[in-house]
């Protein structure tokens, strides 16, 4: 899991079809689509999936639904993202499979810790900054934490919360292999140009790195 990795919210696309924005954003250089719908009833969620994941063929990217394994299996999606108060990851990978990408975000150091015995394919970092997309959150880890994950961790590291374009390349100087983004492209007036911003520092960092 490296580079840039897009995380959906209906809500901040405004008039512009979620659909039209996970399309721009491919191509500009997103390689990872996590479809995330707090509120849409499970038939309406599959179809969606279903929808972007016929787009998001071309260009080889996996899509990874949050939270929901049921709507993952039912749309043939590439993964699942699950918290510390999801599924548990030991009966998440049964259903899931063995080829499944399954992600888990670590909010705590204890959660870190844990993860360490998990088979899993990359731990989400949340929230790195404060971020108006995740509330419920049990504080920032900041770039020294990040920095501190990496130091420990033996998993790919996606950070996410509160990165943008001005502070992308310094989560991935921190220890970030991917940065994922939600406002930074789906309230951009402009998803395609954003994303290839994006795609461009955070490259540009990886190659520094």
């Amino acid at each position: 899991m490296r580079g840039l990795y897009l995380v959906t919210d209906r809500g901040l696309c405004g008039q512009k079809p979620l659909e039209d924005v996970v399309y721009m954003a491919l191509q500009g250089g997103v390689a990872c689509v996590q479809l995330r719908e707090k509120d849409m009833c499970t038939r309406v969620f599959v179809e969606e999936a279903r929808k972007i994941k016929a787009l998001m063929a071309p260009f080889q990217a996996p899509l990874i639904i949050n939270d929901r394994i049921d709507v993952a299996l039912a749309a043939g999606a590439d993964g699942i993202h699950i918290g510390q108060e999801d599924m548990p990851y030991d009966i998440a990978r049964k259903l899931m499979g063995p080829r499944a990408i399954i992600g888990l975000s670590v909010e705590t150091w204890e959660d870190v810790e844990m993860a360490q015995n998990l088979d899993v394919d990359y731990l989400g970092v949340s929230p790195v900054f404060e971020t108006p997309t995740k509330t419920d959150t049990k504080g920032t880890w900041g770039l020294e934490g990040l920095t501190r994950i990496r130091s420990f961790s033996r998993h790919p590291l996606v950070g996410i919360g509160g990165l943008n374009a001005s502070n992308a390349a310094d989560a991935v100087k921190a220890g970030a292999d991917s940065v994922a983004v939600v406002s930074a492209i789906c309230a951009a007036p402009d998803p395609l140009a954003a994303a290839r911003k994006l795609h461009d520092i955070i490259r540009k960092a990886l190659e520094q790195s």
